[in-house]
């Protein structure tokens, strides 16, 4: 399998490490340029450079999948047009991305209605409630902590992340949880927030990871 992740990104890699603790395969992974700020442009920035980080990928052969760590970008440059620029120059049969793979893991857990918390300011939130509603997702309910420096986002406490999501969550119209972005850290959150809730809790690199794995097995 491969990953592209982010410059500026500090978590998903820790993060990875976990939850493929198991793995028989390696991860390969790649780095792409992004931008200090989270905005429509610098996300949009990356679908050129998608190509030349997927080609630093080592070639020695094929990739079952390939995972692009970046959520909000995925909403602006589209999953489909994604796919497309990493197969430019890797050999991958099937390339993912936190936006689709949260989709395919609400639908696995037959779940529709979220509460989405993230991190960003509004431009960027706007197209991403925008393109899980295209998936039939609802995120009605949603909240963000508003920070557009990636250095910012990473620190944002697991206590904060636990709190907010525990207030959205209560909220009685919605049937999950969805917290956005693979640089804030979740990997210890998720599990109190489901306890404490009793409804799914999902996360950027928790999807990612879930959707890698199983396109993996196919």
């Amino acid at each position: 399998m491969g990953l592209i992740v982010l410059q500026t990104d500090e978590t998903i890699e820790p993060e990875f490490n976990t939850y493929f603790a198991d793995r028989s395969c390696p991860i390969y992974v790649s780095r792409i340029p992004s931008g200090a700020e989270v905005s429509k442009d610098t996300l949009a920035q990356m679908e050129n450079a998608l190509p030349m980080a997927a080609d630093l990928l080592p070639k020695a052969r094929p990739y079952r999948v390939v995972g692009y760590g970046c959520t909000s970008a995925s909403s602006v440059i589209g999953s489909e047009v994604v796919e497309s620029m990493v197969q430019r120059t890797c050999d991958a049969a099937v390339v993912t991305n936190p936006l689709r793979a949260a989709s395919a893991c609400a639908a696995s857990l037959g779940v529709a209605k979220f509460a989405l918390l993230s991190p960003y300011i509004e431009e960027v939130n706007n197209p991403l409630r925008r393109a899980f509603a295209e998936n039939g997702i609802s995120m009605d309910v949603f909240g963000s902590f508003g920070e557009a420096e990636e250095s910012k986002v990473v620190r944002i406490s697991q206590q904060s992340v636990v709190d907010a999501a525990m207030k959205l969550g209560a909220d009685s119209a919605v049937e999950a949880v969805f917290i956005s972005c693979t640089n804030l850290r979740t990997f210890d959150a998720i599990a109190e927030i489901q306890k404490r809730l009793g409804k799914p809790v999902l996360s950027s690199n928790q999807s990612l990871a879930w959707h890698m794995r199983e396109l993996n097995r196919r």
